[in-house]
């Protein structure tokens, strides 16, 4: 997939870098006009010396509570509903964990996050009128025979540089003790160094930073100005408590007094998301996160940092403010998330996305989603437009696996005594050619009401043979046993990580940028990973 950050509204008038703190390099082509010269550093008021603080904490992070998802019989439930989810925050959690030589917790790995992580070749929409496009297909489990896996990709429309709205950004940064580590606060300044060269010069910025207290240490700036906005950043020292809660408040304040109902209004908070001056209660700001995205105001959330991330409070803000979450880890993932897939970062083709999948009961006994726990919807959330739901950004693809187990294969629940046996013929009601059928509800990003998509899942998507399903779907698979493995193998037998590395070793494909080979080697360092981190002395 092509870098989605390449395109610029504005052709640059003149060619320029700037250079930030550890020799790192960023092009400033796309700002219109000279560069300014860098105006002196900006110092945080709110964060003084942290040299002292910037051990890295340990054995506090804080994971949503989900139970694993099993396996669901469909005369019981013939049907599945989720929220659709492109975040990648628990892939990026996971590498950074094997990164340490430690397992991460079976809570911090989320599968559709990982899987999610890779861009897939699915087909693409014919117009921004219908912005998905959904295909499926069927083939044989790899860790269970009798059993079969369900692909359902999802494309969404790819915006055109020219379409794409200006976007209207306030970074919040977190600029407490907590941040003073070198993968913590060095790396934001870095990350959103890199986020710059992906704007237009008509899109602007601002920044506000939070320790103890909260502030504005730049007021809404044309991205054009680069200098002075890499000025800004480079000013932020890490120091202090954690007055999150202000922080939004503040960041979401500038953001509507400067509100461009023509552009992409959104908060970027920054943060390893430990609040704990303020409001702190994860009830209370995911209510006031909710009414902010009534205002049309978007928020993203990059998590940094491990031992006393709370990805439990950046994942609830991520999905009650219309937005989406990723971990960043090293400068190779700020890359990929800020400037190579820019475009779906920044600006998104449709919310509350929600996903219905019916079975049919003649063709399927049982089925179970692979993750998406936190994403799970109540059946009649799927009508109601007031239901909160997931963002879908310009060109990403979304993936969902179901394993399901076919009428007269190996069930996983013996059937009820007293349970009536199903009627000679039963479910003749459903086309006898279609084995599932998914239905997607979305709204355009300034509607209220949504948006109907209808899919059948016909004969014509299975495939006999593992083998024989395309590439993406292998490799989608291999991923989602990894993720199953670190959860603790509950559905996947004996299936091991060398059957992940032969599965996605022949699956890997077209992998320009590298992030398929990476994940291989992910898996090889999670063979000889330990439980637990060592004690420090």
């Amino acid at each position: 997939m092509p870098p989605s950050g390449a395109g610029s509204r504005k052709a640059p008038s003149e060619q320029s870098s700037i250079t930030l703190s550890q020799g790192f390099r960023f092009s400033a082509s796309r700002f219109d006009g000279p560069e300014r010269a860098p105006s002196p550093p900006i110092r945080s008021r709110l964060s003084p010396d942290a040299a002292s603080q910037s051990a890295e904490p340990a054995g506090r992070n804080v994971f949503p509570q989900a139970p694993q998802s099993g396996f669901r019989t469909v005369r019981e439930a013939p049907v599945s509903t989720f929220a659709i989810d492109v975040d990648t925050a628990s892939y990026g959690f996971v590498r950074a964990s094997l990164a340490r030589n430690v397992l991460p917790p079976a809570d911090a790995v989320r599968p559709e996050e990982l899987i999610n992580y890779f861009p897939y070749d699915y087909p693409v929409p014919a117009s921004a009128a219908e912005p998905f496009a959904v295909s499926a297909s069927v083939f044989p489990s790899p860790w269970a025979e009798g059993r079969r896996i369900l692909r359902i990709g999802v494309k969404g429309y790819a915006l055109t540089p020219a379409a794409r709205p200006k976007a209207n950004l306030v970074f919040l940064v977190d600029t407490s003790g907590s941040m003073a580590a070198p993968n913590r606060l060095p790396l934001v300044k870095q990350s959103l160094a890199m986020l710059l060269t992906s704007l237009s010069a008509d899109d602007r910025v601002a920044i506000v930073a939070y320790a103890g207290q909260a502030g504005t240490v730049l007021e809404p700036t044309p991205a054009s100005e680069g200098g002075k906005i890499l000025a800004a950043i480079e000013g932020l020292e890490a120091g202090g408590a954690t007055a999150g809660g202000e922080g939004l408040r503040q960041a979401y304040a500038l953001a509507a007094r400067n509100r461009d109902p023509a552009a992409i209004n959104r908060v970027m908070i920054a943060s390893d998301g430990d609040f704990n001056v303020g409001i702190t209660d994860r009830t209370e700001l995911k209510g006031f996160v909710e009414r902010e995205r009534e205002k049309g105001i978007f928020l993203s959330v990059l998590g940094f940092g491990t031992g006393n991330l709370n990805d439990a409070l950046m994942q609830a803000l991520a999905q009650n403010g219309n937005g989406t979450a990723a971990h960043i880890d090293t400068l190779n993932e700020a890359r990929k998330v800020l400037v190579e897939e820019a475009s779906a970062t920044l600006f998104p083709i449709a919310k509350d996305v929600k996903i219905q999948v019916e079975f049919n009961p003649a063709r399927v006994a049982e089925y179970r989603l692979i993750g998406y726990e936190t994403r799970a919807l109540e059946r009649a959330d799927f009508e109601n437009d007031r239901i909160d739901a997931g963002e879908v950004g310009s060109g990403q693809t979304a993936t969902a696996l179901y394993e399901i187990v076919p009428v007269g294969g190996p069930a996983t629940m013996p059937p009820l005594r007293y349970g009536a046996a199903p009627a000679k013929g039963a479910g003749s009601a459903a086309p006898s050619g279609e084995l599932a059928f998914v239905k997607i509800r979305y709204k355009q990003p300034a509607a209220t009401e949504s948006r109907l998509i209808e899919v059948p899942v016909s004969d014509d998507a299975e495939r006999s043979r593992f083998e024989e399903a395309d590439a993406d779907a292998r490799f989608a698979t291999a991923v989602a046993g990894f993720a199953e493995i670190l959860r603790g193998g509950r559905w996947t037998g004996r299936f091991t990580l060398d059957d992940v590395l032969r599965l996605a070793s022949a699956a890997r494909g077209d992998d320009p940028f590298g992030y398929r080979a990476d994940f291989l080697q992910l898996v090889r360092t999670a063979k000889t990973a330990q439980a637990l981190a060592a004690a420090k002395p």
